[in-house]
Parts: C-alpha cells; structure tokens; sequence
C-alpha cells in the first residue's frame, strides 16, 4: 500500500513531471529483508553484494526484498553504473525497493536547475558528472543554460524518471527504512522530508520508539550498528571499499553481510 501524501515536488528542467517521492507500506514481512547501505557509485562493491544476497536469499522460499537506503550517487567512481544495475530487473526471486537520499536530492534539484556554482558539484555531483563523460573542463564556467545543454546531452531520461519515483520510506511491521532517519515524537506520514534525508543527532540522541526499530544509512562508520530501536547500516563504502547490508527476518534475526572487492583507485568528491 502506498500512502497519498506527495512530498518535496520540484519541477523537471527537461520537461518532465515533478518527483513524487512517497511513503511505502507493506501488512506483511517477506521471508527475508535486506537492506544495503549507502552505495556512492560503488558499482563493483554493490554487484558482489548482491552476489553475496542471492546466494543467501536462495535458501529461502518465496520473494525475497533487497532494500536500498539511498545515496546510489557521489563520491565514488561509477553513479552511472549503478543507476544502471539498479534499473535493470532484479534477479529472480528478488523484489528491489529503492528508497531516495540527500544526494539524490541535491542531484535532482542540479538536474531541474544546472549552475556551475551549484553545491552538489563540491559535495560529490563532481563525480557523478564524470561517470556519464562530463568532465568539470566541460561544465565549470558554463552558463546555465550551456550547462543544462550539457546536462540534457548526457544523463538517460530513464535515470531521471528512476530518480524521481523512488520512495521516501518502507515501513513493515515493527520496522522503518529510511535514509537518515526519523524525528522523535512525529508521525511517519508527517515526518519533514529534510529530516527523513539528513537528520542526526536529533534521531540519535532520543529514546528509541517502543515497538519500532529504525533501519538506516547516511552516518558512515567503521561497522555496522547496532543501538536500541535503530540500525546504521552504511559503512562509508566510497572511502573503505567496504559496501554492508544487513538481514532481517520475521523472527527478530539480524546478520551481516559485506562486500569483499578493493576500491577503485581514483578522485573522490
């Protein structure tokens, strides 16, 4: 079931609709949920991944869930790559759930608006340029309009139209998925779209809901967490190389499984 609240519209720059990005709700758990942390263009880190997941999820019966908890773009070598992976169907047996974070955000509203001065392009926008062959000798000075000349040459309709229909959240029972996190006290469907994108400390620092347990990315960390009522489960893979993901059952299990490939070599934004 999804919920009708649209958040956070932006107009296309190319003439597409706004994003709709929404909350996601499912009344059952599948056999096994797995959700991967913050990719960061980490494409051969999430393919041995998922590897990894399948070869797990096979000793299930039924449709497994792999959950990704945004952040597919920036710092690391190959946004494009990953767009990619993750708009091809998944393999059998598996449903993806893409949920949206702060850098696809900020790259969508670069998309909508292209400026050379644009704060994505420092915060990793950088890179994701030059996995789809635009390098800053190209766009650094440009006019805007030359930019989203450039933009419009080089990014696939089919990434931005994927951009633009992630989900903000996927609740199951006793569960939450989302990027960063939640604010203490706030209904899911009244939650501000800033802090299910970048909240912290805020979300840290306050008791854990009775009865629900948060599972999330954006704060990278040498392991995996876990605290009460929450789960971090992004790993910093664009500095470490190490790309994470945890499985959860119906019956309260949790268990890690981890990428095992060498980073790429390469400029980081």
């Amino acid at each position: 079931m999804v919920l009708s609240r649209l958040l956070g519209l932006i107009g296309g720059g190319d003439g597409q609709s706004p994003r709709n990005w929404q909350h996601l709700a499912e009344p059952n758990w599948p056999p096994a949920i797995y959700a991967i942390g913050d990719i960061h263009g980490c494409i051969d880190q999430l393919i041995d991944l998922e590897a990894k997941i399948c070869a797990d999820a096979a000793s299930y019966d039924g449709e497994c869930w792999i959950v990704y908890l945004g952040d597919f773009l920036d710092r690391g070598p190959d946004s494009a790559a990953v767009l990619d992976r993750l708009i091809d169907p998944p393999p059998a047996g598996i449903r993806r759930i893409c949920l949206a974070g702060n850098h696809e955000a900020m790259a969508l509203e670069f998309f909508n608006a292209p400026r050379a001065n644009a704060h994505w392009l420092q915060f990793g926008g950088d890179t994701t340029l030059a996995s789809y062959g635009i390098q800053q000798s190209a766009w650094s000075g440009a006019s805007a309009r030359a930019l989203g000349d450039i933009v419009r040459s080089h990014i696939p309709r089919e990434h931005l139209d994927f951009l633009r229909d992630l989900h903000l959240t996927l609740s199951v029972p006793g569960n939450v998925f989302v990027h960063a996190g939640l604010r203490p006290g706030i209904a899911l469907d009244q939650q501000a779209e800033s802090d299910l994108l970048w909240i912290r400390s805020d979300f840290f620092d306050a008791p854990p809901t009775p009865g629900l347990r948060v599972v999330h990315g954006h704060t990278p960390g040498p392991a995996v967490v876990q605290a009460e009522g929450r789960i971090c489960v992004d790993t910093g893979a664009f500095a470490t190389g190490i790309l994470s993901a945890v499985r959860l059952t119906p019956d309260g299990a949790i268990n890690i499984l981890q990428s095992s490939i060498s980073l790429k070599s390469g400029p980081q934004g």
